[in-house]
């Protein structure tokens, strides 16, 4: 890996998360305030680099120009240009005598030329280059919001979250329902033990695809040949890390004949380049759970089902995972499971009746005193013998919304509520359900979550930390 330190380096001189850090802790011992507020004022404003213009990426603009934005990346010009005609017209309009962002197609470049004159980086790119282009800024003392999942592999999350805490800078995770108070209330009715003890979690998405909405092409294999590549697109940064192949355009033939193959968004079905539907909503589905189960690690994950077309290339079009929690505290041990592309709960736990379906995306508990709806303020599904009282607020509330809870971290207020403190050991739980694809239908996955391995089928472990392309280590 390019004379990179390996997990077994990494591990081996203490990197590994406790205490707190570990136990997914909202804020963290050791990391209460960034130690140098930019510019030396909460009142003035951040220099910001935004790395990915497009999808989420081009949300972040409008509230990174709150500050001063100050460069764009992204390895398509047309939407370089786009951007930058939108921001000049902006500030015309409002007559703001700033500086246009300056543009840059490699943010390996963008660091090496402007590192000293960047407070703080969004880093909103495909996710195989999350790790890479928010660990450049880290090591530089930026501070970073990037989007979810926080990396591709488990051992770069680890890596992530060591080294945020070392550089003491701001971080963010972008899973924007942490800015809400639906996770935080569910976290105050479970510990005032109104809900009684968790002893399953069941969680659904419509990713990558049901019969009433599509998403993304998964379980298929690479097509054959290649097309031109776009006059305006840097194809071997878009790679990044990842193996080199041919740009291809759309499909020719197949199930998938007229999708596109790689870009925008339909990359997230590709091992080399995404995470599936598991990295597209696991970081938002599960963050409240993990918080509120006082997550540390899984002790096991088993793919209970999938439909038979993972490949080496794409993950499956749908799957239903478990993952085995140990005792937590006073917290008996409890189950997880995952469903996405149409699979669902058993329908006596949602009480849906035939012929009602259940909604797109949710998620439910079993408990000792009865079965809840958790994708917000707990409720009650069916016969429940007693009422439910809204706790008193015990957990700190977001003061502003999600972006600016970051900017203020960064300017030395509180940490943000899902800095890499509490993302990269939620990243570590819901990738672990990616070994288990890649495990196969029933074959259960023994993990080893201080140490970052898999005991008891040890070829999985090369997906644990992947191999990275010349040019592109951590």
């Amino acid at each position: 890996m390019n004379e990179q330190p390996t997990r077994r380096d990494f591990l081996r001189h203490g990197a590994v998360l406790t205490g707190a850090a570990a136990a997914g802790s909202l804020w963290p011992a050791g990391f209460a305030r960034a130690e140098k507020p930019a510019g030396g004022s909460p009142n003035e404003k951040l220099n910001i680099a935004c790395i990915g213009i497009g999808g989420r990426g081009g949300a972040h603009v409008g509230p990174a120009l709150d500050e001063n934005l100050v460069a764009i990346c992204d390895v398509t010009d047309g939407r370089l240009q786009g951007c930058l005609g939108s921001i000049d017209k902006t500030y015309r309009e409002h007559e703001i005598n700033r500086p246009l962002p300056k543009t840059f197609f490699d943010y390996r470049e963008l660091m090496d030329k402007m590192g000293d004159q960047i407070d703080a980086v969004v880093v909103a790119t495909p996710d195989n280059h999350h790790a890479m282009a928010s660990m450049r800024a880290i090591k530089r003392g930026k501070h970073v919001y990037c989007e979810k999942p926080l990396t591709h592999d488990l051992y770069e999350a680890r890596r992530l979250a060591g080294a945020a805490r070392l550089h003491n800078v701001a971080t963010q995770l972008g899973n924007q329902g942490r800015a809400g108070d639906g996770w935080r209330l569910l976290c105050e009715y479970l510990w005032s033990g109104q809900l009684g003890n968790v002893q399953e979690v069941h969680t659904w998405t419509d990713r990558p695809g049901i019969a009433a909405r599509f998403w993304w092409p998964q379980g298929g294999t690479r097509p054959p040949g290649a097309d031109p590549i776009p006059s305006d697109l840097h194809w071997d940064i878009w790679l990044g890390p990842a193996r080199e192949r041919p740009y291809l355009d759309a499909y020719k033939e197949g199930k998938f004949k007229g999708q596109r193959v790689y870009q925008p968004f339909v990359w997230r079905g590709w091992w080399d380049f995404g995470t599936g539907a598991l990295g597209d909503i696991g970081c938002h589905s599960w963050s409240g759970m993990f918080t509120a189960l006082k997550v540390k690690h899984a002790t096991a994950v088993t793919l209970i089902e999938d439909t038979g077309d993972n490949t080496e290339e794409m993950f499956p079009s749908a799957s239903k995972i478990q993952w085995d929690l140990p005792a937590r505290g006073d917290m008996p041990p409890c189950k997880m499971f995952w469903y996405d592309g149409g699979k669902y709960p058993p329908r006596d736990l949602g009480e849906w009746p035939e012929g009602k379906e259940p909604p797109d995306n949710g998620t439910l508990i079993v408990t000792d005193k009865g079965k809840f709806w958790a994708d917000g303020e707990p409720r009650p599904i069916g016969k429940f013998d007693g009422e439910l009282k809204r706790p008193e607020p015990t957990i700190p509330r977001c003061e502003s919304d999600h972006f600016k809870e970051w900017v203020t971290a960064a300017k030395g207020g509180r940490p943000a509520a899902s800095n890499f403190d509490h993302a990269g050991p939620l990243t570590e739980l819901v990738l672990l359900g990616n070994l288990a694809i890649k495990a196969g239908v029933g074959n259960k996955v023994e993990w080893d979550g201080p140490n970052l391995c898999v005991t008891n089928l040890p070829a999985l472990n090369q997906h644990v930390e992947r191999e990275y392309r010349a040019g592109w280590a951590l």
